[in-house]
């Protein structure tokens, strides 16, 4: 963990390395951020580095596009030398009022005036954290959930002006800033993760249900339809064409019946914590914690890449990152075009443990559209009409590549006379070796006849163009 802040990039402090601080630590680095960290656990250097393992091998997996190089970490032997010239601030303290607001004091004592001082708090309002601050519009709510490197929902609580600027902050990171307009006691969702964890602990206080037969149900049931469209518009399709009104005409009685227990709690009795402890022990004991975080992790990724495809929930904010990445694309058309620079995901890889033969196909692929891009065949030329089509790939598979290999496509266009298109590819891995090389053949084609075409004359411009530079390679 390097001492020296990388000159240009933003810093953050993160107060507290423990699973939250260390998922906010491994965000802001992997988007460009340097971190300074502060706590004085002997062992969170060791917890920070393990979390950030996880993330460098699933966030980049998220999108299309490399993410910007990551930022400097730097471990502070003071809270004072972690938060001085940071623009933000995450406080992961425990979850003890009296312990926070000390910790602002020293924090306001140190700090910019103008840093966002950001606790990560679950239950706590700003009203009471912001109690005997010197600057209490400096201090607002922003709760993350865990991981804090891949579940993008942030619930922010504070001043609106500062708010607004902890949104643009968020939304730089592909982060999903929820603005709670009213403080109220653990915020939004986390009521609703209570309501159901109390229920929860009836169901197994009363012998009804284990563990593993609660968690079931919301895997193989529910969950599935909260992850995309949350709770009211999944009940507004329940209602059928009648919609919401004729939902809530058909269910609304039943909220009269005695079914929750929602504003009771169980006594948590040793006998009821042993129960659970050895229902779960049964239930998932068999794999270490990190593995369980790593499952969860791929399929948090896969999960969300397949929303991608949709573009829905949370699949539409990754591909607003992914377009702000694709800009941050630095494509020199003198020489060869890198057309892609990406990280390989985990539903990317096969039973032999590594990229598909198909998704080589699809990075060339990718690489062509990039290319398209280039010359003016863009989405707003194939909305007027006009675009091309691939006719011809041939792939050559010459190494192996792997879930979290970072790999570099540059593109060479080789004919773009007419209504031809040939390209070559070659895949690199980071560390250079080649890894593939494909020839394409596209044509143009009008989208209202589907036949051959001649391009316009600013596409056929722009193509000729490069490739008479590439002639010169």
């Amino acid at each position: 963990m390097a001492a020296a802040t990388v000159a240009g990039n933003r810093k953050a402090a993160v107060l507290g390395g423990g699973v939250i601080g260390g998922g906010w630590v491994a965000r802001f680095l992997l988007m460009g951020w340097d971190v300074s960290v502060f706590d004085p656990d002997p062992e969170a250097p060791r917890k920070i580095a393990a979390v950030l393992d996880n993330a460098k091998r699933s966030l980049p997996g998220l999108y299309e596009h490399r993410l910007p190089d990551q930022g400097t970490l730097s471990i502070a032997a003071t809270l004072e030398e972690a938060v001085r010239e940071a623009e933000w601030i995450a406080e992961c303290v425990p979850e003890r009022l009296d312990i926070k607001q000390k910790v602002y004091a020293q924090i306001q004592g140190a700090c910019d005036t103008k840093a966002i001082i950001a606790s990560s708090t679950s239950g706590f309002k700003p009203s009471e954290l912001q109690a005997g601050a010197s600057r209490p519009e400096q201090i607002l709510v922003a709760h993350p959930f865990n991981p804090v490197y891949l579940i993008p929902l942030v619930e922010l609580v504070g001043v609106e002006q500062t708010v607004l600027r902890a949104r643009e902050v968020l939304e730089g990171l592909g982060m999903f800033p929820l603005h709670v307009r009213k403080e109220i006691d653990a915020h939004i969702a986390d009521r609703f993760l209570e309501a159901v964890w109390r229920e929860g602990l009836w169901l197994i206080k009363d012998g009804i249900a284990t563990t593993q037969e609660i968690d079931d149900a919301i895997r193989y049931g529910f969950g599935l339809r909260w992850a995309q469209m949350g709770l009211f518009e999944t009940y507004r399709v329940a209602g059928g064409e009648a919609g919401m009104a004729h939902f809530m005409a058909q269910f609304g009685p039943a909220l009269k019946w005695p079914w929750t227990k929602l504003m009771d709690v169980p006594d948590l009795t040793d006998e009821l914590v042993d129960t659970i402890a050895s229902q779960s022990d049964a239930q998932s004991g068999h794999h270490s914690i990190r593995e369980l975080e790593r499952i969860r992790d791929d399929n948090l990724v896969s999960m969300m890449r397949g929303l991608k495809i949709q573009n829905w929930g949370a699949g539409e904010l990754l591909n607003n990152v992914d377009k702000t990445l694709s800009k941050l694309s630095r494509r020199d058309t003198a020489g060869l075009i890198k057309t892609i620079e990406r990280v390989i995901p985990i539903d990317w890889t096969d039973y032999n443990g590594h990229m598909n033969d198909s998704r080589y196909a699809q990075v060339f692929s990718d690489a062509a559209d990039a290319v398209m891009q280039i010359i003016g065949a863009d989405a707003a030329y194939i909305d007027a009409g006009q675009s091309y089509f691939t006719v011809d790939t041939r792939v050559q598979y010459l190494d192996e590549c792997h879930a979290g290999d970072e790999i570099i496509v540059s593109s060479k266009v080789v004919n773009g006379e007419g209504k031809k298109l040939e390209l070559t590819h070659q895949m690199h891995h980071l560390d250079g070796r080649l890894l593939s090389t494909a020839e394409q053949l596209l044509i143009h084609v009008d989208l209202t006849t589907r036949k051959s075409s001649l391009p316009s004359e600013v596409v056929a411009s722009k193509l000729a163009a490069i490739a008479n530079s590439h002639q010169q390679l």
